[in-house]
């Protein structure tokens, strides 16, 4: 260990350690999560088309929006544990593919039942993404680390809607012009191929654990593994479960699955619709074209990632429940505030308060799991925490488009959500609370509580 306390004499040290881990990780598993939320997005970006190429109604496109979740849920833990056996590496590259090649097959669908077959499809095929991604963060970053490795790894989410949404507005305007196809069409082609090329990358360049990077020196992997063992040690010092039997079972992990349903309810109905909603609610529907609607629903993601990466910074400082309900609530306002404007301005404005709320709070809450997980229980944990919210992603967008194709409009779905948000808040204050206050940690024996990226 000479060569550890060596290393770890100053802060300067690690923090370029970080700051090397965050380059060479951050960005290849953000393009895996980049790619994925633009899949899950791209029904909402094609809707109107959809309609109109196959009569497909807005309730029939919510059910083929949540008919990718049975899947996902299904295989999400089975897929975060053999995650864990086989390496990150190996099993996101086979997820990336897998899914990049049915969202090809997709391009190719001519009624909504086979619609419905591909998006089935597609959740087998991409479980576990999310999940083994967060469990591999785990792998490489130490607690206080994670505070800002999560806000820099979550923008990915909101970032996917900045190039989702051109990628899809310039798809519709000239993508039968490039490749001979309907817009629609090429786009789902289009972002099929980009993400089988970004498995090829990641399965080239991601390594499994610190002691695999080669870009690390000796002295930095020892490092990184000390600081990592000694925290896990710790947590197991602090009651922390440690068994894939415990996780599934215990009362704190299922409270803080219904918190995080409840955030994720938020986010895919909103992902999958606002386009149809900028041209419906405002008033607008005969003069905001497809492309401009997708172009403007770009916007509120803009917004969430300077949102995200401000609050980082007071999150840092403040505890998880208080960093993960603050945003929570600006995103059911932001919602409220939406139902009760028909200005096209303050609609957007609304709409960017409610999603950068959401997004926000995202990286914030997965803060907590990992304080109370460790080894099976953080794979098998997360997973299912993972699961369960995802069970929103059928719930939230069929619901938004029944409700919606029976009243005419999205105002009772956009109030239904907001009241999933503000039960959200409720669970997280409560059960959260008591979750992180049984956790609580003294600082690691180790003078580095303020290391940080650059």
């Amino acid at each position: 260990m000479a060569e550890v306390t060596a290393l770890t004499k100053t802060d300067d040290d690690m923090r370029r350690v970080w700051r090397k881990v965050g380059i060479r990780i951050i960005p290849l598993i953000g393009l895996a999560y980049v790619m994925s939320y633009i899949d899950r997005a791209n029904l909402g970006y094609v809707a109107q088309s959809l309609n109109k190429s196959l009569g497909i109604t807005a309730g029939q496109l919510g059910l083929a929006s949540g008919l990718f979740f049975i899947g996902y849920i299904l295989v999400e833990i089975p897929s975060n544990m053999m995650l864990r056996r086989f390496g990150a590496r190996k099993w996101i590259t086979r997820i990336l593919v897998s899914w990049g090649f049915v969202t090809m097959g997709t391009a190719a669908v001519q009624s909504v039942g086979q619609l419905y077959l591909m998006r089935i499809l597609l959740g087998f095929a991409e479980a576990g993404l999310a999940a083994g991604i967060l469990l591999y963060m785990t792998f490489w970053f130490p607690r206080r680390q994670r505070t800002w490795a999560m806000s820099i790894f979550f923008i990915m989410i909101p970032l996917s809607g900045i190039i989702g949404s051109p990628l899809a507005a310039a798809m519709l305007s000239w993508g039968e012009q490039l490749t001979g196809y309907a817009g629609w069409r090429s786009l789902f082609f289009t972002e099929g191929l980009f993400t089988v090329l970004s498995g090829t990358l990641i399965y080239g360049l991601l390594p499994d654990r610190p002691a695999d990077a080669k870009w690390l020196t000796a002295q930095e992997k020892d490092a990184i593994q000390h600081r990592l063992t000694l925290e896990t040690a710790q947590q197991n010092a602090h009651g922390a479960l440690t068994g894939m039997r415990q996780a599934l079972s215990s009362g704190r992990v299922w409270m803080l699955s219904f918190a995080f349903f409840a955030i994720v309810f938020g986010l895919y109905p909103i992902a999958f619709f606002l386009p149809t909603m900028i041209s419906t609610l405002t008033g607008n529907a005969s003069t905001i074209s497809d492309v401009s609607s997708v172009l403007l629903a770009g916007i509120p993601s803009a917004i969430a990632i300077v949102a995200m990466l401000a609050w980082a910074k007071v999150a840092a400082r403040r505890s998880v429940v208080f960093s993960t309900a603050v945003p929570l609530a600006f995103g059911a306002v932001g919602l409220l505030l939406a139902t009760f404007t028909r200005n096209d301005v303050l609609f957007i404005g609304a709409f960017c308060v409610s999603v950068s709320g959401v997004f926000t709070a995202m990286p914030q809450f997965w803060r907590l799991p990992p304080l109370c997980l460790t080894g099976a229980a953080a794979a098998s944990g997360i997973a299912l925490i993972n699961s369960v919210s995802n069970v929103s992603g059928f719930i939230g967008p069929y619901m938004t488009g029944a409700i919606a194709d029976a009243t005419g409009d999205f105002t009772y779905a956009l109030l239904a959500i907001a009241l999933m948000l503000a039960a959200g808040l409720v669970i997280l204050l409560t059960a959260g609370r008591k979750a992180e206050q049984s956790t609580a940690q003294d600082p690691l024996p180790q003078p580095h509580d303020t290391e940080k990226i650059g």
